[in-house]
């Protein structure tokens, strides 16, 4: 773990999860303590699993000016001018090769899960895929739509998403690693989703790059998420933080565990770690981690 440091000078947000749940609201605990945080020049960034188009009516709603990363770090865009409809310029995208996403679309087929494709702002799905309509719900986006994904795979992909039922995604997780070590990333961004992104893609390495762009120590940043793919974001950050419903091995890389997504529990531990006095600031950092300690130390 990165040493914790005060104050906190920028806020890295996981979407799904963290800040919404399965009705897409944000909460207004959550829009007002955003704003006190930007209001006291502490810089907001939303880091999700998301495509950036996606990911821009959340950061819209919230008044967000600093990048969005996308597509658990594979892309990242610079928020667009005020009042402008188009995206923010790109700032960094890194894709997967055609033929390895030719040959992850051919694994996840013969493993029981239905491949997805997203390039740059793009959502593709096959013809007649009797989840299109929940999926497109979902994302907040149109999905393209294809006779044949392979087919379709002329160019780099930035990333393939996988659906499968739990716990299938999960199941199949340690042998997607295995299979393309070196060629993909792996990871978990919700019990029904198994992602395939480019080597070196993570919102680990996001967070970096989000904080050596402002000049912000890593000690610096509050980064809170939900899922495997917040885990190694948890560890960089000085203040990384897990919602409780996270996996177990996630909520033991991160030094705070915050209040339920119900109870808005990322706009609380902005309140007591962000907007609080330091010295306030400082005790409650102490009393969360110890707390997050006896909670792993307790037996399920």
């Amino acid at each position: 773990m990165t040493t914790p440091a005060f104050p906190i000078r920028l806020v890295a947000l996981d979407i799904d999860g963290t800040i919404i749940g399965d009705d897409h609201v944000v909460g207004p605990r959550t829009r007002i303590d955003i704003s006190a945080a930007m209001r006291q020049g502490v810089a907001v960034s939303l880091v999700t699993g998301r495509m950036v188009s996606s990911a821009m009516r959340f950061a819209l709603e919230l008044g967000l000016t600093e990048p969005i990363v996308g597509y658990q770090g594979g892309l990242i865009r610079a928020m667009p001018p005020a009042g402008s409809r188009r995206l923010g310029h790109l700032l960094f995208h890194r894709a997967l090769p055609a033929v390895t996403a030719r040959r992850i679309v051919a694994w996840t087929e013969v493993n029981a899960l239905d491949p997805h494709l997203n390039h740059l702002e793009r959502f593709i799905l096959r013809t007649g895929d009797p989840g299109a309509d929940d999926y497109s719900a979902f994302m907040g986006a149109h999905a393209e739509f294809v006779p044949n994904l392979d087919e379709a795979i002329r160019h780099p992909i930035t990333k393939v998403l996988a659906v499968g039922d739990p716990p299938v995604p999960v199941q199949a997780a340690a042998a997607a690693r295995t299979a393309f070590a070196g060629e993909a990333e792996v990871t978990i961004s919700h019990p029904r989703f198994l992602e395939f992104v480019a080597p070196g893609v993570s919102k680990g390495r996001a967070i970096r790059f989000l904080a050596r762009r402002r000049g912000i120590p890593l000690g610096q940043v509050l980064a809170i998420g939900d899922q495997w793919n917040d885990a190694d974001m948890l560890a960089v950050a000085g203040h990384g933080t897990a919602m409780p419903s996270a996996p177990d091995g996630v909520r033991a890389l991160a030094r705070y565990v915050a209040p339920p997504l119900a109870d808005e529990g990322a706009a609380q531990i902005i309140e007591t770690l962000v907007l609080a006095p330091l010295e306030h600031a400082r005790a409650a950092s102490r009393r969360l981690a110890a707390e997050a300690i006896e909670r792993r130390s307790v037996p399920a």
